[in-house]
């Protein structure tokens, strides 16, 4: 079916096919809780490697891995704020939102390993209370 030849010179692009196809298929059968979540884990996952890029001289690899957590924060957390129903606490989320994005994009520029720790640790506790308010998302919600 698979030649030898396309199956030893190209293993990453299947693994990536093959990562491509589990993640469509968690986001389509997840709650809006757990898409949340999956935001929540995409964004600590894209600062660790951006950390480790940074430690090994990996300037692409760094540049990438912080441009997702930006998307993350931007397009995903931060772009589904009901401000107007959400009242302070979404705009205290906000404000944390836009500070993350501009504190990722410095630590970017001046290769700010402080910088990227801050952004992890200044989410982790949102990560956390979102896990643990898992039991009480509505029936509906929790597919």
């Amino acid at each position: 079916m698979f030649s030898a030849t396309i199956a030893t010179h190209r293993p990453h692009q299947f693994a990536a096919a093959y990562r491509q196809v589990g993640a469509e298929t968690a986001v389509s059968g997840a709650s809006p809780h757990k898409l949340v979540l999956m935001l929540f884990d995409g964004y600590l996952e894209a600062i660790a490697q951006a950390r480790g890029a940074l430690r090994s001289g990996q300037v692409e690899k760094k540049g990438r891995a912080i441009g997702r957590a930006v998307r993350i924060v931007e397009e995903g957390l931060r772009a589904c704020l009901d401000l107007r129903a959400g009242g302070a606490l979404a705009q205290d989320l906000n404000d944390l939102y836009v500070y993350l994005a501009t504190r990722l994009t410095l630590a970017n520029l001046r290769n700010d390993e402080a910088g990227l720790e801050e952004c992890q640790r200044l989410m982790q506790p949102l990560r956390d209370a979102w896990v643990s308010i898992a039991d009480q998302v509505p029936a509906q919600d929790a597919l």
